[in-house]
């Protein structure tokens, strides 16, 4: 049997009554027709259920791509890394160097007032404030009022900035004094001097935040 008598023979097959159809073409229906619902059933119960997991897959193999490209660059880059913590570490502690101790804060405020005389300024008022607790080191403000010339002020702000220890000026105010003729000034300040604390102030500091930071406890209803 050749292919067109093969093809003759199917067109003359009744759709309606497959019963009386060659037992070789109702096997090879049947064996499509399976094999038709069988990829229609693994599309639908296994495609459609397995795909959402292959994304998130994908999605993680780019997500942990990324990652490993950041940590190589780290990785790549860890000598310089290194150097640059330790160039912090020494400028951190020669920062912390010029940051005198509790003993050595009535030596500071004498050479802030020595300081003063020393440009030829007049002291009106040197009353040092309370001071104020940060994370490791305190500030103590001290206001001043001075009197003297524009060259004299000069001469004070330049060698506050020369001292070993940190001083920083605040709500400076230059006036002149009442009949006291051109270059006879007044000159308001806030100079604030900072000390680091001890081991026992910042352990107490952090007990103080902790006790605050503990929610209340309720009693039993």
């Amino acid at each position: 049997m050749n292919v067109q008598e093969v093809l003759e023979e199917l067109r003359g097959l009744d759709p309606r009554d497959p019963g009386r159809w060659p037992l070789p073409v109702l096997a090879g229906v049947v064996g499509l027709t399976f094999l038709v619902l069988t990829l229609l059933l693994v599309y639908l119960f296994v495609w459609q259920t397995v795909r959402p997991e292959l994304v998130r897959r994908e999605q993680q193999e780019q997500a942990l791509r990324q990652e490993f490209m950041v940590k190589h660059a780290v990785a790549a880059n860890l000598n310089v890394y290194r150097q640059q913590l330790k160039d912090l570490r020494r400028s951190f502690g020669a920062l912390l160097r010029q940051l005198p101790g509790k003993t050595q804060v009535p030596n500071l405020l004498e050479d802030i007032s020595d300081t003063a005389s020393a440009a030829g300024l007049k002291q009106r008022l040197f009353k040092p404030g309370k001071e104020t607790q940060k994370e490791f080191y305190a500030v103590l403000p001290i206001q001043m009022e001075l009197t003297g010339s524009y060259h004299q002020f000069g001469a004070f702000v330049s060698d506050i900035a020369a001292l070993s220890r940190i001083v920083t000026l605040h709500d400076i105010q230059i006036k002149p004094l009442a009949n006291g003729g051109f270059d006879n000034l007044s000159l308001t300040l806030t100079a604030k001097t900072y000390r680091y604390l001890t081991a026992d102030e910042m352990s107490a500091q952090r007990a103080t935040k902790h006790k605050f930071a503990r929610p209340a406890r309720r009693g039993p209803r």
